[in-house]
């Protein structure tokens, strides 16, 4: 059986400690000045930003194949994508620690609290670590996208479509079976906690994670095309509009500032302190793998990857027309978090470029 998950994981991953900060001399800094440089010009697109933080010292480096932005590339908001999925799993983690929630709620009683579930429901647990037995987007998502397919097919199906679809049809496998990487599953998880809880998602994200970890420069919509990344076409030269993510915001919303990406980061690897310590040492411990022969294991909002010094933890995420790459190494106290616009295409060097920066040290 593949991608059964554990028991919810709580206090410190015995493995997992952050190395003591070591003074970095002056051709150290060179040599990641010119790393960054490097990784920039790889990664061929109109505006790219590599944010790297070494035990709290932070190094930024942008530019691009598109002129200045009128506000500094690194103070710009960018989609992030799919990895808005680590702050979804944060979210989760505090609701648990603080009791609000267990992980091990029905979805559907939830959504539906007078409805009847199965002996093995979809849990929260299961959403949020991608073993629903859900597929990766419902199943009537791609006819009414397909309209809008270049310019903003998720803002065409709304929560409501979302949630209806899950309750009607339910899933395709049993949930805790195997491992699925699905958007749908952990957009119902937004859906999910808001009705449990009785607060909006977005309300939820801003309280338990943006607001306790200073993030004012993070949100779930675009409100100032000043200030805002402009995302572009595979082409690297056309714009697209600001990504609307419709009912799918848990899994794919988050737009964020370089530096507040960064500070996201830099509490994963320094806890303490934290009014979320507990929670963020909670999304550091594994609590599954997704079968023989392979390397991935999952915390609840992070891929887990071997390193020569200890774990790995990274996720990253694309919309139409951006990209976005967070990691951190706890055995080196570095965090790097990378942004770009222009839309994955086939061969993409953003991704490579991210995690082998962050692999290498």
């Amino acid at each position: 059986m593949r991608g059964r998950p554990t028991p919810w994981p709580g206090g410190d991953p015995s493995d997992d400690d952050g190395a003591a900060p070591v003074p970095e001399t002056a051709e150290e800094t060179a040599a990641l000045r010119e790393r960054l440089a490097a990784a920039v010009d790889a990664c061929d697109a109109p505006d790219v930003v590599f944010a790297v933080s070494r035990h709290g010292r932070r190094t930024l480096h942008s530019g691009g194949t598109a002129p200045p932005p009128d506000v500094p590339r690194e103070d710009l908001r960018y989609e992030i994508g799919s990895a808005s999925k680590a702050f979804a799993g944060l979210l989760l983690a505090r609701l648990i620690r603080r009791g609000v929630l267990t992980g091990g709620e029905p979805a559907a009683a939830c959504l539906d609290p007078g409805r009847r579930v199965g002996p093995a429901p979809a849990t929260l647990a299961h959403l949020i670590t991608h073993t629903s037995g859900l597929p990766a987007l419902p199943a009537d998502f791609f006819g009414r996208a397909l309209p809008a397919w270049r310019t903003n097919p998720y803002a065409r199906y709304p929560a409501e479509r979302l949630t209806d679809a899950f309750l009607r049809h339910g899933t395709r496998h049993r949930p805790g079976t195997r491992w699925h990487y699905s958007n749908y599953g952990v957009s119902l998880l937004g859906h999910a906690v808001a009705a449990a809880t009785g607060t909006a998602w977005e309300d939820l994200l801003t309280g338990q994670v943006l607001r306790p970890l200073g993030l004012r420069g993070t949100a779930l919509h675009a409100e100032d095309p000043k200030t805002d990344a402009t995302g572009h076409r595979k082409d690297g030269r056309t714009p697209v509009p600001a990504f609307d993510a419709g009912g799918f915001q848990a899994a794919g919303a988050v737009r964020s500032t370089p530096h507040d990406l960064l500070a996201f980061l830099e509490a994963h690897l320094d806890p303490a302190g934290s009014p979320a310590a507990g929670a963020l040492r909670a999304v550091r411990v594994p609590v599954l793998r997704r079968g023989a022969g392979h390397r991935h294991v999952h915390t609840v909002a992070w891929f887990r990857h071997p390193a020569d010094g200890g774990p790995l933890y990274f996720h990253s995420g694309a919309t139409l027309g951006q990209q976005a790459f967070l990691g951190f190494r706890p055995d080196t106290g570095t965090a790097l978090a990378a942004v770009c616009t222009r839309r994955f295409r086939a061969r993409d060097p953003f991704v490579a470029t991210a995690y082998a920066f962050l692999a290498t040290g």
